[in-house]
């Protein structure tokens, strides 16, 4: 019996550790075609390469196994992958597991979330995991055996059409998984000036997050909060991204 494919990708780049040691956990399960960044493409969202070409160099080869290095995006990943490098249709995909958080308002920004959404766009169950945490020696000892019974799961069960999860991992002990709610959180003070050695001024991106803790619930905790706590987050994200519950609010642009 032909085992199932599993497409791995991230935004922290190939040789990134948190894709190495998802790849593993992966080869259990089924064999694996790993289509990645060659370097880091944080915060890139859904975006594509449009104006050069994609490289993809395949870095390995054996049975059960292959990876490829991709200079474009996350999504340029998965694109590419579903139209040219793999021949067959992967059962799941995994992207991750990111170095730093997803939760609230970054899956807005995620390249780990793009590309998971984007192999959703495809019709393949498709799961964002990050621990919260950038060190880029990070321990995932604590996470990666919750991280597998939801890749278990999702290969037993698959998700709804149009339905990814966003899967976030707390620093240190973990208590349990929480079905959670994004949080409604934001960036603020984003970025700091400095104009040194010239006097023309430069920016960095920085920021501080703000995280508001009054919002309704719904009956379910917010993501940032179940990370707080300890708790790995699993938010459902839907790639339909029509307000259905306001459209009848807005009824009277129809008569303008």
């Amino acid at each position: 019996m032909e085992r199932p494919l599993i497409l791995v990708t991230n935004d922290d780049g190939i040789q990134a550790k948190g894709i190495r040691e998802i790849t593993v956990v992966a080869e259990r399960y089924g064999d694996v075609a790993v289509v990645a960044p060659d370097g880091p493409r944080s915060a890139q969202s859904s975006a594509l390469t449009l104006e050069t070409p994609i490289r993809a160099v395949k870095v390995e080869e054996r049975e059960g196994m292959v990876r490829y290095a991709v200079s474009g995006t996350p999504t340029d990943c998965v694109k590419l992958a579903v139209d040219k490098l793999i021949t067959r249709r992967p059962a799941l995909l995994i992207s991750g597991i990111n170095h730093g958080s997803n939760a609230s308002i970054n899956v807005i920004y995620s390249g780990t979330m793009g590309a998971a959404i984007e192999g959703c766009l495809h019709d393949i169950p498709s799961i964002g995991l990050s621990l919260w945490s950038h060190d880029k020696d990070a321990d995932f000892s604590r996470c990666l055996p919750h991280f597998e019974e939801i890749i278990k799961k999702a290969l037993a069960e698959p998700l709804p059409k149009g339905i990814c999860l966003n899967v976030n991992a707390p620093r240190g002990d973990i208590k349990g998984v929480k079905v959670c709610r994004q949080a409604d959180g934001r960036w603020a003070n984003e970025y700091q000036q400095d104009s040194a050695p010239r006097p023309v001024p430069y920016y960095w991106l920085i920021g501080d997050f703000i995280y508001n803790t009054d919002g309704a619930d719904g009956g379910y905790m917010p993501d940032q909060t179940a990370l707080q706590e300890g708790y790995i987050s699993v938010v459902p994200v839907h790639t339909d991204m029509t307000a259905y519950h306001v459209m009848g609010k807005i009824g009277g642009y129809e008569s303008l």
